[in-house]
């Protein structure tokens, strides 16, 4: 059976510390991104029809890495029952070690855009998140009979719509010369 060490089990046997480690790596990553959209290459860039308001990502944000918590607890509960298989057992420990993963990716993904403005890899970066994400919530939906997945589903949709963002921005402007100065 595949297993992860000790520590990141641990993390999200807590409601608190489930809920807790995405919200402060979120905010954590997405602290120098209230700078960056007034400065002046933010502000120069072309969006796409359907973007909704700055103000509306940091408080979405929060809402789904609070459900990406809560769900990584619900799992744990589930590898941690007297009854699951082997088989669930390991989905959830594939789909932990995912977490793990698109958690980093996530955190890495405002610097790339906002702070070292490359875009490109910013979408590349956005797909991995939005391809891990979709592969964590099925190993869980497996192991949970679908408890989590009203959790992450969200969380799944919403990557959708912002890679599409991702990639409209950078479709829309591509070619422009970018010297990652305002």
């Amino acid at each position: 059976m595949f297993a992860l060490p000790p520590i990141l089990y641990s993390i999200p046997r807590n409601p608190i510390t489930a809920v807790g480690l995405p919200v402060f790596f979120g905010m954590l990553s997405g602290s120098p991104t209230s700078k960056e959209v007034q400065g002046t290459w933010y502000k120069s860039l072309k969006f796409p029809p359907g973007r909704v308001p700055d103000q509306v990502f940091p408080v979405m944000w929060a809402i789904l890495y609070t459900g990406m918590g809560y769900a990584s607890y619900v799992a744990l509960k589930s590898y941690d029952s007297a009854t699951i298989s082997e088989t669930a057992a390991s989905n959830i420990s594939k789909g932990l070690a995912i977490y793990y993963g698109q958690l980093a990716l996530n955190c890495g993904w405002s610097s790339l855009f906002f702070v070292k403005k490359r875009v490109g890899l910013a979408l590349l970066d956005s797909i991995a998140i939005t391809a891990s994400s979709a592969c964590m919530t099925v190993l869980f939906h497996k192991a949970t009979d679908g408890a989590t997945t009203y959790f992450l589903a969200p969380y799944c949709a919403w990557l959708c719509y912002a890679t599409y963002i991702n990639a409209s921005v950078w479709y829309l402007n591509r070619g422009r010369k970018v010297t990652g100065e305002d």
